[in-house]
């Protein structure tokens, strides 16, 4: 049944989007944005309008495809609408599967997802994952589901819903110029230019990922704008906090392809802003982001000073679904999920990652001593060394030692037999909802959210009192 839409202006009553665009159905919607099937008049190109209902949701996801437009691998943004007390409504390119409906097709077939494949599809990620680091982009909501896949093979990375623009610790912006650090324990958010109207993409040179020298913003550039704009956003976000909410679930399913509409938000991401303690403008971020089963253990930990090296570990958790066809840490909540990481990798030590016990919640969450971990090799059987390198390169729990996306793009993996298969040649399923009918709860089932509570169905605990406040103890 057709969901009520959310707002009395919404996108059927806009006349300079009508004017433009035939609204042709709605094909997704979340707590915090919807997606319609569109046409666009002067050319009947088929686009996905997505209606952003929140203010910062709207603003990151803009600026960040504004600064990857000229990737291949990341969606295509052709323009926006966007007047005061009304909702965004960003006009991308309509994309019709996912990598996730990839993942799921290939269960029904012998065999899998042939190596050329795999190695092909992750290339194209490392690609897209590349451009934003190289901007500085933290996307903080990877997952199959937010890789669309165009009729032809092409990934693209989408919904940036989440993403932040950062700037290394040390870095004065005033003086653009590093200043000496103690200790790199993370990033901060980087101050955004104003956002300017975007033209057709079709105008766009499409020089590609690799060739990043003349795409990437100049951090100086940026940086020589900053104490002007310092005082123009702080009034927007005064602004702003008199209506905004939490971000909530804001990659829920509106990215732009045809997914099934839900009903449950408890089933998406989340990203809770600040009146929940999540990202400010001094630096601080928020560890609710992104979705449980893609999530790095520095954010499961309550980690607010982190960076790239997020992205990394989701990377790590895509790839292995990919190799294995199941999710590498299918947890039902967030202590079942650092339950599962502990059980594969070993307890977290000082002894593997130096400083961990800075973590906020790490003294307040423990586990039983795991004697003999399970190892990734476990848990990618039958695949090459090189394939469980790659993977190990990415899940470790040290940030500093995760593999960036431009390490693993000049991989030998990548240059030995198989090689990666032409994008021509990629199996492509019809549509992302492209599943048998009696398949339990679709691809929804991702986020594993099942209980209300972290504490249900994951063992016996003990709650101790300590002097700074309690510590859970699971056994």
């Amino acid at each position: 049944m057709e969901q009520p839409l959310p707002k009395s202006w919404s996108i059927h009553t806009r006349p300079e989007i009508i004017a433009k665009y035939q609204i042709l159905e709605r094909v997704g919607s979340g707590a915090y944005s919807d997606v319609y099937r569109a046409r666009r008049l002067s050319d009947d190109l088929i686009v996905a309008l997505k209606e952003v209902h929140d203010y910062q949701s709207a603003f990151r996801e803009i600026e960040a495809l504004q600064m990857l437009r000229n990737c291949p691998n990341v969606v295509v943004l052709h323009e926006y609408f966007w007047r005061e007390d009304e909702d965004a409504v960003l006009v991308l390119e309509f994309l019709r599967t996912d990598l996730s409906a990839v993942i799921r097709d290939a269960k029904k077939k012998e065999g899998g997802v042939r190596v050329g494949e795999v190695k092909r599809w992750m290339l194209q990620i490392l690609c897209g994952v590349d451009a934003c680091h190289r901007n500085m982009i933290v996307h903080r909501d990877l997952k199959p589901g937010n890789l669309l896949v165009s009729d032809d093979g092409v990934l693209k990375l989408a919904d940036f819903g989440q993403a932040r623009i950062l700037m290394e610790p040390g870095f004065d912006g005033d003086n653009n110029q590093q200043v000496p650090v103690e200790q790199n324990i993370g990033y901060q958010e980087y101050v955004p230019p104003p956002l300017v109207a975007v033209p057709d993409a079709h105008s766009l040179p499409n020089q590609g990922c690799n060739n990043q020298a003349e795409e990437v913003m100049n951090r100086e550039e940026y940086l020589r704008q900053l104490v002007e704009l310092k005082a123009k956003r702080h009034a927007m976000d005064e602004a702003d906090k008199e209506t905004n909410t939490n971000d909530g679930y804001s990659s829920c399913l509106a990215t732009g392809t045809i997914s099934d509409i839900d009903d449950d938000p408890l089933k998406s991401s989340y990203s809770y802003e600040a009146e929940e303690g999540g990202d400010d403008r001094t630096g601080a971020l928020t560890s609710c982001v992104g979705t449980r089963w893609f999530r790095a253990p520095e954010l499961l930990y309550g980690s607010i000073d982190y960076g790239l090296e997020v992205d990394l570990w989701s990377l790590g958790c895509i790839f292995s679904e990919l190799l294995t066809l199941e999710p590498l840490f299918p947890g039902v909540s967030d202590i079942d999920q650092l339950g599962r990481i502990i059980n594969v990798l070993g307890n977290l030590t000082e002894e593997v990652w130096p400083s961990c016990s800075k973590l906020p919640d790490y003294r307040t969450i423990s586990f039983a001593k795991i004697e003999n971990p399970v190892g990734l090799e476990a848990c990618l059987p039958n695949r090459s060394p090189d394939e469980i390198s790659i993977v190990k390169r990415l899940i470790c729990y040290n940030p500093a030692n995760r593999a960036t996306a431009m390490e693993l793009l000049n991989d030998k993996y990548f240059n030995e037999e198989p090689l990666p298969l032409p994008v021509s040649e990629l199996h492509v399923p019809l549509t992302k909802n492209d599943h048998d009918e009696d398949s339990p709860g679709g691809w929804n089932d991702y986020d594993g959210m099942g209980s209300d509570s972290d504490f249900d169905d994951f063992g016996p605990f003990n709650v101790k009192t300590t002097s700074s406040g309690f510590s859970i103890q699971f056994s």
